[in-house]
């Protein structure tokens, strides 16, 4: 067979490079980085290349597979529809609708027949008892664009290449690529801003790798972030240096933002935050003064306590100089599949609670941080039964053991997923879709978060098996065998949809978008055909300003100053006071931080040999006059405590991270037996959410509070330093009612 050249995007994150794979017959010889991308540019990163790991990988799953006891059978397609259709039915007879669960993990928003067929799948089922890992994620910056603007997906995206002052908060895009900002080739842009006299100001905990680029990097402690902004805000209103721009007259609670932040001036967070006072002002001096200027914050300022308000007092900073919906700001895309302006998928909030902790639901889901709770606690609506699609909740969410414990009780699990890892093993029935080069792709979400608009299709490289399934195709067929009445005109709507697929739904969608020909016969605008024929994908230039168009609020108005978060300032100043009184000791409590890898997004990239190359890299990040302290070396291991539990992880000594904290990566902790992760469990790590802690959330939107765990730190004695992870059972829990697993 002839080598094909095959042009796609890469889906292993949210950079979406764009990539050139040279194969022969069902043989990749080579990927590389397609220049002619409008967005990426020829850049690719280590993932790229370990897309042909997934395709090879002995470990992946090809069929059905049933657990009897310990052991695990193939079994038709057929078999696993009917038998997963009967267990949830069964579930849901005896105990209600709501006793199945569903949770869906990070690689959903992957795959757009998933993000498409699922969704049905769910409703079928009629629960309320909905998770997915956005809950330990990017909840807050949804649940701000929900009381701002309206619409959970109107979501501020960083111009990057126009800018000339980024202020980066908890955020790490050397090693991301951009998180909530699709912008390959970071680096390079970075630069950019560099090379043209801009300013590029890095605050967080550890001095990162985009830290070690920028003109300025600031140590903040963990969970201080909101003092921090609203200091700088405090500064902007008292200096007289707000100018709203073309939105002042479309922005509603300006006044009552200045009040607001009028509680927390510069000096009285300099101590809580670490910052000086001096710093803060002069700082929000240059953020004003600055032709234009975007600030960010990611993962690191939404996976604490004060998540929500975090992300508010960013895009208030933004708004209040004159920086939201401009040029070099933060600003909106209009992607050729536009969620938002399609009117669906708003969100909403708060009209149903978790049963236990009465935490509220956004957009129909509940925060994972009570997920075990709800299996575990006894009671009408009780969790009983559980489906994970791509997702490993016991190392992707806090308090992993618990929820260990907690799938054991289950009365029924099945799990759509490539492997058998650490959650689906727990799983009766596992229901493997076709990895990523078998299947088309398009970036439904990832072209809404891009620093510029374009639009790419991915047609398949490789034929898959007869016997294999899309996952489209799975959620489709269970959901077939979950309904019970159906109508001629459904039948009709069923065999158009299993027919064609969701290409057609694209195709229908990208008609009808902002950049679409309609239904017109001869209409000039975007089609499926159009952008196929485009194989490096269409670029619709830089972000514009686009507000108040776009407003979903009822007001047609910015809403500055919404009542959810402004009732939080007493909770903020409770925090302040106690970290102004009770300063941290030398030698702990110490504060646990995460840290985003290049090669290690999530749990799901560590089976694939080109990404575990190199040095170990599940390592406990800490300040040598700590490690001093405690009598710790580098290589040495240490014991690190929480609430919840200990693990053992070797030490890495480095001024990388301010004192008092101490940083684990994310997504580790293969150890568990009965998984099929051959390259995985050679080197397994520790998992960080073995000890991070359920009951730290953030209390408006639930979601889970990753980053600022306190925990103790121990040196583990030389001759019993161990090369596998070493957990402890929670420590004993008083006035919760949790069952601890």
């Amino acid at each position: 067979m002839a080598t094909r050249t095959h042009y796609r995007a890469c889906n292993l994150c949210e950079a979406i490079c764009g990539l050139v794979i040279e194969a022969d017959g069902d043989r990749i010889l080579s990927i590389r980085g397609d220049r002619e991308d409008p967005l990426s540019r020829g850049h690719i990163c280590p993932k790229a290349v370990a897309l042909q790991d997934i395709q090879n990988d002995p470990d992946r799953l090809k069929r059905p597979m049933r657990r009897q006891g310990k052991e695990w059978q193939e079994i038709s397609w057929n078999e696993a529809f009917d038998q997963t259709a009967q267990g949830l039915k069964g579930v849901q007879e005896r105990h209600g609708r709501d006793s199945v669960a569903v949770y869906a993990g990070n690689p959903t928003v992957h795959s757009y027949g998933s993000l498409l067929y699922g969704p049905a799948f769910v409703r079928t089922l009629g629960t309320r008892s909905r998770f997915s890992a956005t809950s330990v994620d990017q909840l807050p910056h949804q649940f701000v664009a929900h009381q701002m603007f309206g619409h959970q997906l109107l979501l501020p995206i960083p111009d990057l290449d126009r800018t000339d002052f980024l202020l980066i908060l908890g955020a790490n895009p050397l090693a991301s690529n951009g998180s909530l900002m699709t912008a390959p080739d970071v680096k390079k842009r970075l630069q950019a801003i560099r090379r043209s006299d801009g300013e590029i100001v890095v605050v967080d905990p550890r001095r990162t790798e985009t830290a070690k680029l920028a003109n300025h990097h600031f140590f903040i402690r963990p969970g201080a972030d909101a003092l921090f902004l609203a200091a700088l805000l405090h500064t902007l209103f008292t200096e007289g240096l707000t100018d709203l721009g073309h939105l002042e007259a479309h922005t509603a609670g300006l006044d009552s933002l200045q009040d607001w932040v009028s509680a927390f001036p510069p000096q009285r967070v300099a101590g809580a935050t670490g910052i000086d006072a001096e710093d803060i002002r002069q700082l929000a001096q240059r953020f004003a003064a600055a032709d234009s200027a975007a600030c960010y914050g990611r993962l690191g300022v939404s996976v604490h306590e004060f998540g929500s308000l975090c992300q508010w007092l960013i895009t208030a900073l933004n708004l209040v100089t004159g920086n939201l919906d401009s040029r070099g700001g933060a600003m909106f895309t209009l992607p050729a599949v536009d969620l938002v302006g399609a009117g669906r998928s708003r969100g909403h909030y708060g009209r149903w609670s978790s049963r236990v902790r009465d935490l509220p639901e956004f957009a129909g889901e509940l925060p994972v941080a009570v997920l075990a709770e709800e299996m575990l606690t006894e009671g009408p609506g009780q969790i009983k039964a559980l489906v994970t699609s791509a997702g490993n909740p016991v190392l992707s969410t806090p308090n992993g053991r618990q929820l260990e414990g907690a799938l054991e009780g289950l009365e029924f699990m099945v799990s759509v997923d490539l492997y058998l890892n650490e959650t689906t093993r727990h799983a009766d029935l596992i229901l493997p879709p076709t990895p990523p080069l078998e299947r088309d792709h398009y970036d439904l979400a990832f072209h809404a978060l891009s620093i510029r608009n374009t639009a790419k299709y991915s047609p398949p490289l490789f034929e898959p098996a007869e016997d294999a399934r899309h996952d489209w195709q799975i959620f489709y067929a269970l959901q077939q065998r979950l309904e019970n009445k159906v109508s001629p005109l459904t039948r009709v709507r069923r065999h158009f949809l299993e027919r064609r697929g969701p290409s057609t739904l694209l195709d229908h969608a990208l008609r009808r978008g902002p950049r679409g020909s309609g239904f017109r016969p001869f209409g000039k605008g975007l089609t499926l055909k159009r952008l196929k024929e485009q194989v490096h994908g269409v670029d619709f230039g830089f972000l514009e300003p686009c507000l108040p168009q776009r407003l979903a609020t009822k007001s047609r108005k910015i809403e500055l100053a919404p009542e959810v978060l402004l009732k939080d300032r007493d909770r903020l100043g409770d925090f302040l006071e106690a970290r102004s009184t009770s300063p941290q000791s030398e030698q702990g409590p110490f504060l646990l931080i995460g840290r985003r890898q290049v090669r290690s997004n999530n749990s799901w990239m560590h089976n694939y040999p080109r990404l575990m190359r190199g040095k170990a890299r599940c390592t406990l990040l800490i300040h040598p006059q700590d490690a001093e302290n405690l009598g710790l070396g580098g290589g040495e291991s240490a014991k690190v405590t929480s609430r919840t539990g200990s693990i053992v992880v070797p030490v890495e000594v480095s001024d990388e991270v301010m004192p008092g904290v101490v940083s684990l990566p994310h997504g580790w902790g293969h150890s568990r037996p009965e998984t099929r992760l051959q390259v995985a469990s050679k080197r397994p790590g520790a998992s960080l959410n073995d000890i991070t802690d359920e009951h730290r959330v953030d209390p408006l939107c639930g979601n889970a509070a990753l980053t600022g765990v306190p925990v103790d730190i121990e040196r583990m004695p030389q001759a019993g330093a161990v090369r596998t992870p070493l957990t402890e059972p929670p420590r004993q829990q008083s006035g919760t009612e949790t069952i601890s697993g």
